[in-house]
């Protein structure tokens, strides 16, 4: 079998996009897409479109085939990929094996979401929905979970709270420098720390905030991939996996399960493991989970990855392990089923030394998608054409 290259990416601006649906942010996306990689709508299979929430927040349904017809790539066969949160891990599987199958020789994946012309408080409600209904009808939203996760790993690890306020402010400096983030502003760990408490410990500054986008990628085998450039990534490991739906029945809350075994699956697939990532981007809708999944794909042990964020070891410029060089969920912003997908934009354009300021020197890459709280995970690793 052919190994799954990725030869284009596009990412629109993350944000309060007024005045622009789900079908124009998807459309905006996967035409810059096909442009970044020099490829016509017409030649393109498979598309596919993550997105977790479009009925829910616009009462729009069948965006897959719309974004067939805006864009000109009929007569591809269309399919929407929704697993909550975690929708663009899941649609770079779905791509991934639609690809590896030879189903299709061109898929173009887009993750899109809409979400910012509803309160607050109507989206923390839709969200919450993808809580077990037996912790949703008891009024548990994720943020609650992350404030209790949060606070057990601070006592369990003896872990200082300044710790989770330097992943923010590490990821607000990493954002300055994307484009397409939806905050581009430094913050330092005294307004984190001081910022309004939302589930405590957790404040302000340890939440992703509400956001609208779109983001894209382009998967064809390795020979194609050839016939349009020397500079692409390759998929080598991808692997998805689910934990418990009622969060309080783990054994261990500070131990996400599904990152732990789509991890193992991810890289027995690409044969590398741990030491040979270069480059992370995480799932950091809350600053704990940036925590939790740093030990879950064992880059520290249990109890340890604060130590390595306090040592710098997560660093963008300086440490051994950059870790959200795109400013992550909490700068670049978390437009649901589009997340998963600019995880692996930045991945891509780490790799193909597309990726300006925030370049690092790279030759394998790991991204990790979450859907609510570790219910379901997919871990993804690329590396660079050789």
């Amino acid at each position: 079998m052919e190994r799954v290259a990725i030869i284009g990416a596009a990412m629109t601006q993350f944000g309060q996009r007024e005045g622009e649906w789900i079908t124009d942010l998807l459309a905006e996306a996967g035409i810059d897409c096909l442009e970044d990689a020099g490829v016509d709508a017409n030649d393109v299979e498979h598309l596919y479109v993550s997105n977790m929430t479009s009925g829910e927040f616009e009462g729009q349904t069948g965006v897959m085939n719309a974004l067939v017809h805006d864009i000109g790539a009929i007569p591809a066969y269309t399919k929407r990929v929704d697993q909550t949160s975690a929708s663009g891990g899941a649609g770079i599987y779905a791509a991934w094996q639609s690809i590896e199958s030879g189903a299709s020789d061109m898929t173009l994946l887009v993750g899109g979401e809409k979400m910012t012309h509803r309160s607050t408080s109507e989206t923390t409600d839709i969200i919450a929905s993808v809580t077990h209904p037996v912790e949703y009808n008891a009024g548990v939203t994720l943020p609650s979970f992350a404030g209790l996760t949060a606070r057990r790993y601070l006592e369990r690890f003896d872990a200082p709270r300044e710790s989770l306020g330097k992943v923010a402010v590490k990821n607000h400096k990493n954002g300055v420098d994307n484009p397409h983030a939806q905050f581009r502003k430094e913050v330092d760990l005294e307004t984190v720390l001081e910022s309004p408490i939302v589930a405590d410990p957790l404040r302000l500054y340890d939440f992703c905030p509400i956001t609208d986008g779109s983001a894209a990628l382009l998967f064809c085998p390795e020979s194609v991939a050839r016939e349009y450039t020397d500079d692409y990534a390759v998929v080598t490991g991808v692997d998805g996996a689910t934990d418990t739906q009622v969060v309080h029945e783990r054994e261990e809350p500070t131990v996400m399960n599904g990152v732990v075994e789509s991890g193992r699956g991810a890289y027995e697939m690409s044969g590398l493991g741990p030491a040979d990532i270069d480059v992370a981007e995480l799932h950091d809708m809350f600053t704990i989970l940036e925590f939790l999944q740093m030990e879950g794909l064992g880059f520290a042990e249990q109890g340890a990855a604060w130590k390595r964020v306090e040592d710098g070891d997560t660093e963008r410029d300086t440490g051994e392990l950059p870790t959200n060089t795109s400013g992550g969920l909490k700068s670049k912003g978390h437009p649901l089923g589009a997340s998963g997908v600019a995880q692996g934009v930045e991945i891509y354009e780490q790799l193909v030394g597309e990726a300006g300021p925030r370049q690092v020197d790279a030759d394998a890459g790991l991204c990790c998608n979450v859907g609510g709280f570790g219910n379901c995970v997919i871990t993804t690793i690329m590396e660079a054409a050789q």
